[in-house]
């Protein structure tokens, strides 16, 4: 196993799957998993009853918690894989709340304000894997998981992020990016659907390969 220590970031929608994959990854290459906090966020489930009333104070405790984490990761001196970065927070959920008018524009400005403040000199991961996931596939599985406070996440919310995403996916320039194309394999049941992406990993993180990859 290469010695080099690398910060991996999985990036997606609700639902497609970072959490599992993050873990799988992990114990392949023996790296340290960090997951998203999501059972001891006190937000979430009022978010998802009241966005407009709520988004502020969620994306702040978002905010707070992946920054800490984010310097944890790149102090540790270990191979890491994080599950859901940092910058999805203001390019994909903070970005899409205020557009939606489910954020004041003050709450906003003083969000990306303190976003800009606060990661302006963290490290960037060395790889980001996007999870590609179509909205049946995501609302597969966030039935599939069965958490209470997702209960009410309607799909024209999932269908928004999911635009956010690609046109985020497009734009992206802090290092190597390797879109995974979710809908089409099951990393979970197959053994070769987790071979073929691992693989992929090893191309992007071992080899002088393209900035981009997709299948």
């Amino acid at each position: 196993m290469d010695k080099r220590k690398f910060f991996v970031t999985v990036a997606g929608n609700i639902g497609s799957g970072k959490s599992t994959l993050t873990r799988l990854i992990s114990e392949k290459f023996e790296w340290i998993p960090f997951y998203e906090s999501v059972a001891d966020n006190p937000y979430l489930k009022d978010f998802y009853a009241d966005m407009k009333r709520w988004s502020f104070n969620l994306q702040i405790y978002f905010l707070a918690h992946r920054f800490r984490i984010h310097k944890e990761i790149t102090e540790l001196g270990k191979s890491v894989i994080q599950d859901r970065s940092i910058y999805e927070d203001v390019e994909i959920f903070a970005k899409n709340l205020h557009k939606l008018g489910r954020m004041e524009d003050r709450d906003y400005e003083t969000y990306t304000s303190l976003f800009t403040e606060m990661t302006h000199y963290l490290k960037h991961p060395d790889l980001l894997i996007y999870l590609r996931a179509d909205i049946d596939t995501l609302l597969n599985h966030i039935n599939m998981r069965g958490r209470d406070f997702e209960k009410n996440i309607e799909k024209k919310y999932l269908e928004e992020l999911n635009g956010s995403y690609e046109e985020w996916i497009k734009n992206y320039s802090f290092g190597k990016c390797l879109i995974i194309e979710s809908d089409n394999i099951d990393f979970v049941k197959s053994d070769n659907d987790l071979s073929y992406i691992v693989e992929l990993i090893k191309k992007e993180l071992f080899t002088d390969g393209p900035l981009f990859y997709s299948e």
